[in-house]
């Protein structure tokens, strides 16, 4: 992820020290855009291999790192997963405050050290990994029901309606109603009918690791769980399909944005093979879709922000464009209008049901239907859009 605040190697070897590490070197890790990251290789690796990641949280307090180093000790085992290493005891502090067993604190920031996981971020998934990683969700989900109460694990959930109404100020009119209709629609849900508990709230596919041979694609790594919060499940597994089912044009392609329909299916037979999904579930998550969707155009538009009021400039920092999770919004939006629009359809029972017209309403269609010599044999069936589809 981006390095915003610079270490010296005398530093980082003090650091690597604390936790029972030689330190050798470091290597900036650039992708993501939240916190400070590196590569560490220790005096024991050789051929320039490294065993650690070293992260300095810009952002998130030290309380919550802890919060997720627990986290992380109850998956591990379960799922691949990289839980913190326990500081080494240097004297009779370390031993006193346990509180701070797996954290550096450095100018009120927390550090963490982490075993380095095998395997690769995928350029593209296919419908066999999302599977993967949708039974791979559902067993997140299923083991940290055992942390109880859960929100004394999970860190409070980011205002994004403060965001919101700072960015909807500067926002064509368009856009303004895209995301004010999509929140409305969300907060017309059964939101308290819907089961939830802690989620990872995060899982896009930079933050998985795979064996990415050929046609034997296979999950090794789950990453980043600084944002893991009490929420609905079905939040989490919207968030999850929005970039696994996605694939993402880049600049020089027009910044294209497809959603494979056929991978959710693959993702939600995975997910349900460990959990499965209640009806208020299945029925809120289109809605979600498009609600998970505009979270995170809020959130690139609010890593601009935050940029540009720190001064945050330089090679090292890098942007997502907001863009492209409005289109995706844009895009199951669309689907949920659809859903929600009923249209009346006259069909003839003795011909296969052959259609004989499309109306807006019913009065209509029984106006036309009374018309026909056969109106006995004409019968008027209710569907949404997409159902016609």
């Amino acid at each position: 992820m981006s390095v915003y605040t610079q270490l010296t190697d005398d530093q980082f070897a003090a650091f690597c020290q604390r936790f029972g590490v030689s330190f050798a070197r470091a290597i900036p890790i650039t992708q993501g855009i939240k916190n400070s990251n590196w590569f560490i290789q220790t005096t024991d690796d050789v051929d320039g291999a490294h065993a650690y990641v070293f992260t300095l949280f810009e952002e998130r307090p030290p309380e919550d790192i802890e919060k997720m180093a627990v986290i992380l000790n109850q998956l591990d085992g379960k799922l691949p997963v990289a839980a913190p290493l326990a500081l080494v005891a240097l004297g009779a502090d370390d031993n006193a405050d346990m509180k701070k067993r797996y954290v550096i604190h450095y100018e009120d920031k927390a550090i963490t050290l982490v075993p380095c996981l095998s395997g690769a971020h995928p350029q593209e998934t296919t419908p066999a990994m999302c599977h993967e990683i949708g039974a791979a969700l559902a067993m997140l989900h299923e083991t940290l029901q055992a942390l109880q109460p859960a929100q004394d694990y999970g860190v409070p959930l980011y205002p994004w309606s403060e965001v919101r109404d700072r960015e909807m100020q500067f926002m064509p009119g368009d856009e303004a109603k895209l995301m004010r209709d999509i929140w409305q629609a969300y907060s017309n849900l059964p939101l308290t009918d819907l089961p939830k508990g802690l989620c990872h709230l995060d899982m896009f596919a930079d933050n998985t690791l795979w064996d990415l041979t050929k046609g034997q694609e296979k999950l090794t790594g789950l990453l980043d769980f600084t944002e893991v919060s009490v929420e609905h499940y079905v939040m989490d597994i919207a968030i999850t399909i929005n970039d696994f089912c996605t694939t993402w044009g880049d600049a020089e392609q027009g910044e294209l944005v497809h959603f494979d329909r056929r991978k959710m299916a693959a993702f939600l037979e995975g997910y349900e093979s460990k959990r499965a999904l209640n009806r208020d579930e299945k029925r809120a998550l289109p809605v979600m879709l498009a609600k998970a969707a505009v979270i995170f155009w809020l959130l690139r538009l609010n890593v601009i922000h935050y940029n540009r009021t720190e001064g945050r400039t330089g090679d090292n920092i890098m942007v997502k464009n907001p863009d492209l999770m409005k289109r995706l919004a844009a895009y199951h939006w669309a689907h949920v209008e659809k859903a929600q629009k009923t249209v009346f359809v006259l069909s003839n029972d003795k011909r296969d049901n052959q259609l004989m017209g499309i109306f807006s309403d019913i009065t209509h269609a029984e106006q036309a239907r009374a018309t026909l010599s056969n109106r006995r044999d004409i019968s008027i069936k209710e569907y949404t859009l997409d159902q016609l589809a």
